[in-house]
């Protein structure tokens, strides 16, 4: 077999003879709550900038002031040449802002993940993951060669089950998502910190999702709980919250300079680029100085919960700005969304392997500087396209 006779995809070639082929649309201005996409308004609910800070002018301005200063890139690692006092001033932000001793800081969410299991755990270890979380997380325990157990989703009898069957003495580390990215449901974190205490387990939350959106002030996951002492671990992402792109790991002094000095992932990637660094760190001083944005982000979510309620609109109902519709099957999820889409609303379509197949569903999610009015006309063009009739069920 030649190596390249798997490249054929027949969902796809269906779909897009179906015309309903949702992937790859073109943005033409900023990530708002209306965009311009593809030459026509469109209402955005399938953007991650929760605190709708890519279009603040002082994390613009901020920037365009590290471009002028430091040009566009740094052509090397944070090992070597790559380490900016941006760099330097995000971490120690990010560190004080969270309560955790340490930062580091990647230039990708997906690359901190990879850099931290990759680095903390091995051969003789054990990672523990819940079904639903990242596709970067099992990405970087594979990387680990780590033994791996899934426990089903926020399960923790199951969990608990999967820790009886390791050593008592082998090292083992929790890892879940503290918002599941797909149902926006949030992690069983009590229960879990609990059975890592019991059975000597260490614990790491993937925060892409919570960070910037639950907690005081929007501290995340852990802050939420009251937990941020019994999660050993935190990674967060800032191409969402904190509109810019990148990630950091958030730890003791001692794991981050371990890390920081043998992951392969951090020590062989270019660092983050400068204006990527300075609106990341102007996005954290906005959060800082209006606390209460996570609060009308939840809001106008519960807004919306209840609009599509009224509606008659069926949905997957979480406290957070992750809002999905069921739509069940695949071709009739797509043809949902192209629909949404000639109608003027964006949404992410949701099939498999990200969900199970039968169990499809139209994402959307939701910013602070969304409007009720905004949401109004989504929830009435949503409303409308998922009574039509179609041949797609």
């Amino acid at each position: 077999m030649d190596l390249f006779d798997k490249c054929h995809f027949e969902l796809l070639d269906e779909v897009r003879r179906k015309n309903i082929y949702p992937y790859f649309h073109s943005l033409e201005s900023r990530q708002a709550p209306v965009v311009e996409m593809e030459g026509k308004r469109r209402i955005m609910l399938g953007s991650n900038n929760y605190l709708g800070l890519t279009e603040d002018e002082r994390v613009i301005e901020a920037g365009k002031r590290a471009l002028e200063k430091y040009g566009t890139g740094v052509s090397g690692s944070r090992f070597l040449n790559g380490t900016l006092e941006l760099h330097l001033q995000l971490e120690k932000a990010l560190a004080d802002f969270t309560g955790y001793e340490a930062a580091m800081t990647c230039s990708t969410g997906f690359q901190t993940n990879l850099a931290i299991l990759s680095t903390l755990c091995g051969k003789d270890d054990f990672i523990l993951n819940d079904r639903e979380n990242h596709a970067s997380i099992y990405d970087g325990t594979r990387l680990s060669y780590a033994t791996q157990l899934r426990y089903k989703h926020s399960d923790m009898e199951d969990l608990e089950r999967k820790l009886q069957s390791i050593p008592l003495e082998a090292g083992k580390l929790i890892v879940t998502d503290g918002v599941f990215s797909m149902r926006g449901d949030i992690c069983k974190l009590p229960q879990i910190c609990d059975l890592a205490d019991k059975y000597h387990a260490r614990v790491m939350v993937d925060d892409a999702h919570g960070f910037g959106v639950l907690g005081k002030g929007g501290r995340g996951t852990a802050a939420m709980f009251g937990l941020t002492d019994r999660v050993d671990i935190t990674m967060l992402t800032f191409s969402k919250s904190l509109a810019s792109i990148g990630g950091c790991m958030l730890a003791s002094h001692r794991v981050a300079e371990y890390v920081r000095h043998t992951s392969r992932p951090f020590i062989f990637s270019a660092s983050l680029t400068p204006a990527s660094a300075a609106t990341a760190l102007e996005a954290l001083r906005r959060l800082e100085e209006d606390p209460e944005r996570p609060e009308r982000l939840m809001h106008i979510t519960r807004y919306f919960q209840q609009s599509l309620h009224k509606a008659g609109v069926p949905i997957i109902e979480a406290p957070t700005p992750i809002v999905p519709i069921f739509t069940y099957e695949t071709l009739h999820t797509l043809y949902l969304g192209k629909r949404l889409f000639d109608e003027g609303v964006y949404v992410n379509p949701v099939i498999a392997p990200a969900c199970v197949e039968g169990e499809c569903l139209l994402r959307t999610t939701l910013m602070a500087t969304h409007t009720e009015s905004i949401i109004d006309e989504a929830t009435e063009i949503i409303a409308r396209v998922l009574q039509e009739k179609s041949d797609f069920r």
